[in-house]
């Protein structure tokens, strides 16, 4: 098991105790995918984790590599399976919309997942990839913290840039950057 994957595993509760002890980033980062998760169809949320995202918003279907976090998007009434973005196990063209909230840092290359994510939707649906972007203050800020550094000091930062690349090489059209504060934008790509 890599290292990233074992913090996850031991310190699935600390995780997500970290989104009650800071209820206002939480709260800031919920509304702005609230903005753009359309409502309605068949949703996934790649990297559920607990499922702090993927319960408010509607979205049912999670997938994640850490059993831990599973277990606990379960109890939030996520249909949660444990796996890797890079093989997806659903079907062509079966989901209307998938989000990946705070996952492409984690990855050790977040393109297969976009191609996987385009296979996935249906024509017309959407991607939202909401992320800590390189140089933002997110970034530096929580990289050194107490929870969160063990999770960040693993990661890998990606520009705006970058992420739209992803989502054009994979085939998205109308990719747009929705919102960004403090270094977390939060792009949005249609399957044509």
């Amino acid at each position: 098991m890599n290292s990233m994957r074992q913090a996850f595993e031991e310190h699935a509760a600390a995780y997500d105790r970290w989104f009650d002890d800071h209820p206002h980033i939480y709260s800031a980062q919920l509304s702005m995918l609230r903005d753009v998760v359309p409502a309605g169809g068949l949703m996934l949320e790649i990297g559920v984790g607990s499922g702090r995202f993927a319960a408010p918003l509607g979205i049912h279907l999670g997938l994640d590599p850490s059993s831990a976090l599973i277990a606990m998007a379960r109890r939030r009434g996520i249909e949660a399976v444990i796996g890797e973005g890079e093989h997806l196990p659903f079907r062509d063209n079966s989901c209307d919309t998938i989000l990946m909230m705070t996952v492409i840092c984690f990855l050790d290359d977040p393109f297969p997942v976009f191609q996987e994510a385009c296979r996935l939707l249906k024509s017309g649906g959407v991607l939202v990839i909401g992320f800590i972007e390189s140089g933002g203050a997110i970034a530096t800020k929580y990289r050194d913290e107490e929870v969160k550094g063990r999770f960040l000091r693993h990661a890998t930062y990606y520009s705006t840039e970058d992420v739209t690349r992803f989502f054009s090489q994979a085939g998205f059209a109308e990719i747009a950057i929705v919102h960004k504060a403090r270094g977390f934008p939060v792009i949005i790509g249609k399957k044509l």
